[in-house]
This record gives C-alpha cells, sequence and structure tokens, in this order.
C-alpha cells in the first residue's frame, strides 16, 4: 500500500476511533452530568493537572522518538518499555505520598484518597504505552481503533452504574481506572508485541536526547493548560471548576476529535516526508485548510446556541457553563493551528527550539495570569483568549521558517474561512431569537441546520481552496 493509501485508510479508521469513542463518552457524560453535581466533577478538574503531569513523565516523549526513528528493533521498544514502567511506579509513590499536601492545598480532604486511586492508571496505562507506538508507527490505525472501543463501553457502563447507585465522584474515577486496564489489555492482546525484558543504555540515550526536550515541553504544556483549573480550584469553589472543565470539555469534542484524531496519522506522515520540504509543506498546508474548514463552524455555532445547547443536554444546573463557553471558544477555533505548526517543529527534528518557544509561551502566559487574576473569573477566561492569540503568532513564525510557509500567508489562508464563520453566526443569532420561544431544541436543531447549509454553500459557491481541499479528501477515501 502506497504511503498515500496508508494515510487516507489511517485517517478513515482513526476518525472512526476518534469519534466512535468520543460519541460513546459524550453520552455517557450526558447521562453523569444529571446524576453527579459540578462541585464532584470540579474535584477532578482539580487534579488534571497533577494526572497530566504523571502521564507526560511516565512516557518521556520516549514514545514519540520510536515514532519519529526510521530504524527501530526490538531492542528500542523494549528499552523505552522498561523505562516507561519503572518511571510510572516511581511517579505513582510520589503521587501517593504528595497526595494529603494537594488536597490540602485546595482544602480538599477527599482530594486524598481520590489521588491516591486515580494516579493508579499511570502504572496501567505504561504497559500499553509502546504498544500503541509501535501500532501507530507502523500505521496499523484499524487496530488501534478496535482496541479502544471495549475500554470505552466498559467504563461507560461502570460510571453510570455507580453515578446511578450513589458513588458520587468515585463513579468518576472508578471508570477512569476501568478504561486504562479494560484498553491495556485489549492493546496487548492485539498488537502482537511483547517485551523482551532487554535494556540496552545505548538505545536509551538515542531515544531520551530526542524524547526529554518533548518531556520538559509536554510538562510545560500539561502544567500552564491545566492552570486555570489550578488556579480557579484554588481562589474559587470546586463548583466553580465543574463549570470550567465542563465548558473546555465541551468545546473540545468538536475540536480535539478532529486536530486530534487527525495528529495520530500526520505525525508519523510527516515524519516519512520530513526530508522532503516542498512535499512536507504541501502536506500540511492542505490538511491545515482542510480541519480550520471544518473546526471553525463547529464552534461558532456551539457559541452562539450555547445556551439552549447547554440546557437541552445537562439541564438548568449548568447553565453557568454558558458565558465560560462563549468565552474560550475563540482558543477553540485557533487549536488546530497551535498543534500542526508545533508538530512540523517535531518532525523536522527541532525539539531544542520547541522546548525554548515552550518556555517563553508560559512566560508570556505567567504575566498575563498575574495580571488577569485583578479582573476577576471572566477576566481569567479572556486572559486565556489573549495568550492563545499572541502564542499563535509565535507558534505560527517558527514553523513557517521551517516549512518556507510564513505565518501571514498562514493568516491569509484561513482568514477566509473566519470571515464566512463569522457571517454564519450572525444569521443564526438572529435567528435564533426569533425561536427561543419554542424552548430549547427547535432553535438548536433549526439553527444548526440552516448555519451548516449557509456555510457549505457560500463556500461552494466562493469556491473557497479549503473546502476544495476537504472535498478532495472525502473523495479520496
Amino acid at each position: 500500500m502506497s504511503l498515500k493509501a496508508q494515510a487516507i485508510s489511517g485517517m478513515l479508521w482513526t476518525y472512526s476511533q476518534q469519534f466512535g469513542i468520543q460519541l460513546i463518552q459524550f453520552g455517557v457524560s450526558i447521562v453523569l452530568a444529571r446524576l453527579i453535581t459540578p462541585e464532584e466533577f470540579g474535584l477532578i478538574g482539580m487534579i488534571a493537572v497533577f494526572m497530566g503531569i504523571g502521564t507526560t513523565l511516565f512516557d518521556g516523549g520516549l514514545t514519540s522518538s520510536l515514532i519519529r526513528t526510521s530504524s527501530v528493533e526490538d531492542i528500542d521498544y523494549s528499552t523505552v518499555f522498561l523505562f516507561n514502567f519503572g518511571v510510572s511506579i516511581l511517579i505513582y509513590a510520589v503521587f501517593f505520598v504528595t497526595a494529603p499536601f494537594i488536597a490540602n492545598f485546595f482544602g480538599q480532604p477527599v482530594l486524598t484518597s481520590i489521588i491516591r486511586v486515580y494516579s493508579l492508571s499511570f502504572v496501567i496505562s505504561s504497559l500499553a504505552a509502546v504498544q500503541n507506538a509501535k501500532l501507530t508507527k507502523e500505521l496499523k490505525f484499524k487496530l488501534l481503533a478496535i482496541a479502544s472501543f471495549p475500554g470505552a463501553i466498559l467504563s461507560g457502563l461502570v460510571g453510570i452504574l455507580l453515578a446511578y447507585n450513589g458513588y458520587g465522584v468515585w463513579a468518576l474515577v472508578y471508570s477512569f481506572l476501568v478504561q486504562s486496564a479494560a484498553t491495556t489489555l485489549v492493546l496487548w492482546l492485539l498488537s502482537g508485541w511483547r517485551p523482551s525484558l532487554q535494556f540496552s543504555r545505548q538505545k536509551f540515550r538515542e531515544h531520551f536526547f530526542f524524547g526529554s526536550k518533548l518531556t520538559l515541553s509536554g510538562l510545560l504544556d500539561v502544567i500552564f493548560t491545566n492552570i486555570y483549573q489550578l488556579v480557579i480550584g484554588k481562589m474559587y469553589a470546586p463548583a466553580q471548576v465543574g463549570y470550567y472543565t465542563r465548558a473546555n470539555t465541551l468545546m473540545m469534542l468538536p475540536v480535539g476529535n478532529i486536530s486530534t484524531a487527525l495528529n495520530k496519522v500526520v505525525f508519523p506522515l510527516f515524519s516519512k516526508l520530513q526530508d522532503d520540504l516542498p512535499k512536507l509543506r504541501d502536506a500540511y498546508r492542505r490538511i491545515m485548510l482542510a480541519v480550520i474548514f471544518l473546526v471553525s463552524p463547529v464552534i461558532v455555532i456551539m457559541a452562539v446556541l450555547a445556551k439552549p445547547l447547554i440546557l437541552f443536554l445537562f439541564g438548568a444546573k449548568w447553565e453557568a457553563v454558558v458565558p465560560i463557553f462563549q468565552i474560550i471558544a475563540v482558543t477553540g477555533i485557533l487549536y488546530p493551528l497551535h498543534l500542526y505548526n508545533l508538530l512540523i517543529l517535531q518532525v523536522r527534528g527541532k525539539s531544542g527550539l520547541f522546548l525554548k518557544l515552550e518556555i517563553a509561551k508560559k512566560i508570556l502566559m505567567i504575566a498575563l495570569l498575574s495580571i488577569s487574576l485583578f479582573f476577576g473569573f471572566d477576566g481569567l477566561l479572556w486572559g486565556m483568549v489573549i495568550f492563545s492569540i499572541l502564542a499563535l503568532f509565535i507558534n505560527t513564525f517558527y514553523a513557517g521558517q521551517e516549512l518556507r510557509y510564513p505565518a501571514i500567508q498562514q493568516f491569509r489562508d484561513v482568514i477566509p474561512i473566519f470571515l464566512l464563520s463569522t457571517s454564519m453566526g450572525v444569521i443564526i443569532y438572529y435567528l435564533a431569537m426569533v425561536l427561543y420561544s419554542f424552548g430549547n431544541f427547535v432553535p438548536l436543531a433549526v439553527g444548526s441546520v440552516v448555519g451548516l447549509l449557509f456555510y457549505l454553500a457560500v463556500g461552494r459557491i466562493c469556491k473557497l481552496e479549503s473546502m476544495s481541499e476537504l472535498i478532495n479528501l472525502i473523495n479520496k477515501r
């Protein structure tokens, strides 16, 4: 099978996996939102940054190095496997000891036991990290898709059953552990690879040299991606963390699905093209335009119709999510641009530059966060939006230099999409105002359909290149 055919097949299977899993998890989250309070969701949101740190550390960026390295032997996989497993145990021990201090920081004693149980997922997931990387490297996305469904279904059933029986926040904890365990087990069964228990210092140094920089970058990204939940958890009640977490999760549903799913295919694909700059630039541009064309209208529709959407899905107790979602929606639209520009630096082997940029952006974020604290909760949210815009200029500048695809040209290519999405949003807004008297479902359904029809029709009439790229990708399935 040609590289092009592998990429298209991979995209189809990856999207099947991503959307299928998210459809299951989203359906489960709707049920859980009516059984579990915002305060209890907020407790999980408070520790998100710590769980993210643990996951990043046990992986160490070494699995990304395995995917990127052109020639990999069994001893490479075994070396990384042993490292991941050993570090995951060490990380669990650290979190077990420090759990009371984290709980004291937030003033929530129950977090001690939650952290000690939840962080078992580090050890469980580390056992399948290499299997996942191996299948990704070999572009076996069909097997990856199959491996993810049992865990999602089983964990959803466990979560709903426990929540219905009054387990509250523990329904979320045990559900996550079940998903980690089930996915790990299936990956072991399907991958066909087993560690040989051999550890090569030379191989470790090779992968660690590349992976350690990505680890530091990943740590910075995890810490500062979740820093708002950390600050909100410290300064406000758990319910406020729950509202913010719900808004961010809802926003990332379309953004994360489209961008992250494609990223699983794009990273190994771009890695194979890393030495052919014209082909790499062309592939990047086509994928970026197609993804922005998909993401932009969905986020705009969700932001404009946020109130009927939230009330219809989650109920009145989650209405406080509406203004939060509408503010941070801007960051969702820009997310794919951030993701793919940074991906270019990784596949081109610029992990050192990648790390330096992450450090510079985090210093900028701290400055904006410090200022926005004086303007209350909404100030924090708007500070996040401002940071996302400024960070985008940094990412596109350096990745643009690497690709010979300048930042200004990237912005020119996506501006027509943003203008069309904004026009669509204005039409939906006035249409929804007329329909609100019919309840939540009518303005949500009619507004979405009319908005999408307008978006696609104008895109077709104006012959937007981004729409053509998306159609070409679909036709080549």
